[in-house]
C-alpha cells in the first residue's frame, strides 16, 4: 500500500501483485470450500481478479490469463527450469519461434518429474543435446529478477549442466541452436532469461565452488 500512500495512484505492477494475490485466495478457497454459496463468492473474486490482471498488464496474453484463471486447487508459484551448458567457455542458447529472441533452454517443470529431470528433458526437447545435471545454480523468484509480467508467480531454478551427447536440433518451439560467448550474446528473450542471470552463471561457470544463489 505505500506505493499508494506516496504517489496516490497504483502502477501496472502492483495492480497485477494484487489480481495474483486475489486469484490465489479464490482458487484455493474454490479448492476447500464445500459451501455453495462460499463457491459463488469464489467465483466472482477470481472474475474480479482477471478482470484487474486484463486492464493491468496489457503485455500478457488473454489466453495465459485465461489458463491462469482456470487453475485449480491449491494456489502454489509455478515452476520454471533453465539450463546452462557450458562448452570451451560459450553457453547453449536456443532460439525461441514465439518472440524470434535467445534464451537457455528450458521450461515449466511437468508433474510427475523432479526438477533435475525436467531441465534435462527440456535441453533434449529444444537444442538436441543430451545433457546431465550437475548443480543447482540458482532459485530465483520471476517476480524480483526485472522480468516483463507474468500472470503467474513463478519460481526459476538454473542448473549447471553437463554436455554429454547429441547435435543441435531444433524443435517445435525453438527455431535455431548455438553456443555464444560471454561478450557476444544474442538478443534475449527476457520474459525467460535476463542479462544479469547470463552474467552470473559464466561466473558460476568459472567459480564451480560456488554455493547455489537465491532469493
Amino acid at each position: 500500500m505505500d506505493n499508494v500512500k506516496q504517489t496516490g495512484r497504483v502502477d501496472s505492477s502492483q495492480l497485477l501483485d494484487w489480481a495474483r494475490r486475489l486469484q490465489a485466495l479464490a482458487q484455493t478457497g474454490l479448492a476447500y470450500t464445500k459451501d455453495p454459496y462460499d463457491v459463488e463468492r469464489y467465483k466472482n473474486l477470481r472474475q474480479i481478479a482477471a478482470e484487474i490482471m486484463t486492464s493491468s498488464a496489457a503485455s500478457v496474453p488473454v489466453s495465459l490469463i485465461e489458463s491462469f484463471t482456470g487453475e485449480l486447487g491449491y494456489a502454489t508459484p509455478k515452476i520454471d527450469v533453465r539450463a546452462a551448458v557450458f562448452v570451451e567457455d560459450k553457453l547453449l542458447f536456443v532460439k525461441e519461434r514465439s518472440d524470434g529472441r535467445w534464451t537457455l533452454p528450458g521450461g515449466w517443470a511437468d508433474v510427475g518429474d523432479s526438477p533435475s529431470v525436467a531441465v534435462v528433458k527440456e535441453v533434449k526437447e529444444e537444442s538436441g543435446y543430451t545433457v546431465v545435471a550437475r548443480k543447482l545454480a540458482a532459485v530465483y523468484d520471476r517476480d524480483l529478477q526485472g522480468h516483463p509480467p507474468m500472470p503467474y508467480h513463478i519460481y526459476k531454478l538454473f542448473f549447471m549442466c553437463e554436455l554429454v551427447s547429441g547435435t543441435p536440433q531444433a524443435s517445435i518451439e525453438t527455431e535455431a541452436v548455438s553456443f555464444f560467448s560471454e561478450y557476444l550474446l544474442p538478443p534475449l528473450s527476457l520474459s525467460r532469461v535476463m542479462p544479469k542471470q547470463i552474467a552470473h552463471l559464466f561466473d558460476h561457470h568459472r567459480h564451480p565452488e560456488w554455493p547455489t544463489s537465491f532469493d
